[in-house]
């Protein structure tokens, strides 16, 4: 009996080990296809930046360095994490935009899609990552863009700042990801 437990832990560890050292396929193939389409839905659903919201605009929330932070975590968890607070925040009442309902609904799809995978590639869904600085700075960045949407009640002109961000956030990530993943 306690073989067979040495063996169970000793089997535990290997197919662990092999998992974490291998990155996930989908992420090294699919993330940066999506992340451009995402990119483009965001552009497209929207239009450009609206002059009646030009007074509401905020300056640019996103830290420049945020992805520079998670450079010694897997792509997959800090990516993971991202689309989910994306994911989150599109779930929030968007009564008020103005956007094609068909784009939206489509890059609602996009994240979706991302998040499932993403879920798979990490094993058991993790959702906190395994450094500080990403996680915390991804939260914050987060939360202000949720601060955002509720002080100005989720009017038309609080999402598009918050579009105009998240476009920026996804810009970022690409790079990010080009410069982490290699088919």
């Amino acid at each position: 009996m306690a073989v067979l437990k040495w063996l169970s832990i000793c089997l535990t560890l290997f197919c662990q080990g092999t998992a974490a050292s291998k990155p996930c396929r989908w992420t090294q193939f699919r993330l940066g296809k999506l992340n451009d389409v995402s990119i483009d839905l965001l552009s497209d659903m929207g239009g450009i930046f609206p002059l009646m919201c030009a007074e509401e605009n905020v300056e640019q929330m996103f830290p420049e360095d945020l992805y520079k932070n998670t450079e010694g975590e897997d792509v997959s968890v800090v990516a993971l994490e991202a689309m989910r607070y994306v994911e989150q925040l599109y779930n929030n009442s968007l009564t008020s935009v103005t956007w094609n309902k068909i784009k939206l609904n489509m890059f609602q799809n996009v994240i979706y899609r991302q998040v499932q995978n993403l879920e798979l590639c990490v094993v058991g869904g993790v959702w906190e990552s395994s450094g500080d600085g990403g996680s915390v700075t991804l939260k914050t960045y987060f939360n202000k863009l949720n601060t955002v949407l509720k002080e100005k009640e989720h009017s038309a002109c609080a999402w598009e700042i918050v579009r105009k961000e998240i476009r920026e956030n996804l810009v970022q990530f690409k790079k990010f990801i080009d410069s982490r993943v290699k088919p």
